[in-house]
């Protein structure tokens, strides 16, 4: 089955410089839309190579963070005598909303600037926001509760679940705060925003990859084939008052909890997200859609008449020198050869296409088995 993440439509002439923690998806999407890409991210990866033009390691470490001071040196390093149309932001920049400016001083940005992004990702202004616009969020706090079995502790800005601890384990910190715990199911709703409305692209059921110190780390999601008309309209109604509010463009992300008594918002992501690979079509390509948005335009946005998923493989032991595999087409963010790996690296991200949701998360966790066996070999 073709995923289709390193083929796409012939090249027009655009050119996007992206910049993430990880920018292979972005570097696929770009593909997709028929745009050439410069990419900086933190893996350099074989995929990413094949899709992009040019590539560089975007400078900082995945325990720092991404280092603001030399970032617009070696954008421009990387551009050189090109003329990007647009930078293109992803994960990394959550907490960085003043170097998001600058980098719109020195290139034409298509996404959201520092004034958005710190309007959703300051927790007391979220907080606030939805109390004023009617939407339920779970009750926030900076100070350490008294009831801490009931609450969780999160870092202000923190992207892939891995931040995320239970309130006794997670301690005050600076840019720590505390959200009550909410029981329910993990959905998150992709959307497309113009400054003004949203539109849903449509709706995932995500899942944890517990381990030991990150309960709550990123494991995958499943685009839902169907959902609730209802709860979209309302779920649509809300997103949009939020965009008007903070002034929201392009592609961004929600994460809900369904609960029994209805959802609440958990979270805005100001950037295109972790399942963009599972709702981009070669059709209505999604990063078409962002950068029109950005500039007032119109757009379209695919559909889909059944599911696909997407699952982080993470290492479930050390791997001192990662193995040579061959490794199947419905992998991405493969690991190389040679490769040290400790406990709880991530190896790869694995899709899989299925009639439903329920169907197509077992073909993943028969897959990620298969794969599994592969690089322990004779070690299992």
């Amino acid at each position: 089955m073709d995923f289709g993440f390193g083929t796409g439509r012939s090249s027009r002439a655009g050119l996007l410089l992206i910049a993430a923690i990880s920018g292979r998806a972005l570097a696929a999407a770009a593909q997709r839309a028929g745009y050439r890409s410069l990419v900086m991210d933190m893996f350099c990866d074989s995929d990413t190579a094949v899709l992009a033009e040019r590539m560089a390691g975007i400078p900082g470490s995945l325990q720092e963070g991404i280092d603001g001071e030399k970032l617009i040196s070696e954008m421009k390093r990387l551009a050189g005598t090109s003329r990007p149309d647009a930078v293109v932001l992803g994960s990394g920049f959550e907490r960085k909303g003043e170097l998001v400016d600058d980098i719109a001083r020195h290139f034409p940005l298509a996404g959201n600037g520092g004034p958005a992004i710190r309007r959703v990702k300051d927790p007391w202004l979220l907080a606030n926001d939805c109390a004023e616009l009617g939407i339920p969020h779970p009750t926030f706090r900076w100070t350490p509760p008294p009831d801490p079995e009931n609450w969780i502790a999160k870092t202000a800005g923190g992207a892939g679940g891995a931040h995320i601890k239970r309130a006794h384990d997670g301690g005050a910190a600076p840019g720590r705060y505390f959200q009550r715990f909410v029981d329910g199911t993990n959905i998150s709703a992709l959307f497309v925003a113009d400054g003004n409305a949203a539109r849903i692209v449509g709706f995932s059921r995500q899942w944890t990859s517990p381990a030991p110190s990150t309960p709550y780390r990123y494991g995958g999601a499943v685009r839902l084939k169907r959902f609730d008309r209802a709860s979209a309209a309302t779920i649509t109604d809300w997103l949009s008052r939020l965009a008007r509010r903070a002034g929201l463009l392009g592609l961004c992300s929600a994460d809900f909890i369904r609960a029994k008594d209805g959802y609440r918002l958990i979270e805005i992501n100001p950037r295109p997200g972790a399942t963009l690979d599972i709702f981009d079509s070669a059709d209505a390509p999604l990063l078409e859609a962002h950068l029109r948005a950005c500039r007032g335009q119109a757009f379209r946005l695919p559909s889909f008449d059944d599911c696909m998923a997407s699952m982080v493989a993470y290492a479930s032991r050390p791997l001192p020198d990662f193995p040579r595999i061959a490794w199947p087409d419905w992998t991405a963010d493969r690991q190389s050869p040679g490769t040290r790996l400790i406990t709880g690296d991530p190896i790869c991200t694995v899709f899989a296409r299925g009639p439903s949701a329920a169907a197509t998360h077992r073909a993943l966790k028969i897959q990620v088995r298969q794969l599994e066996a592969s690089w322990h070999g004779d070690r299992r």
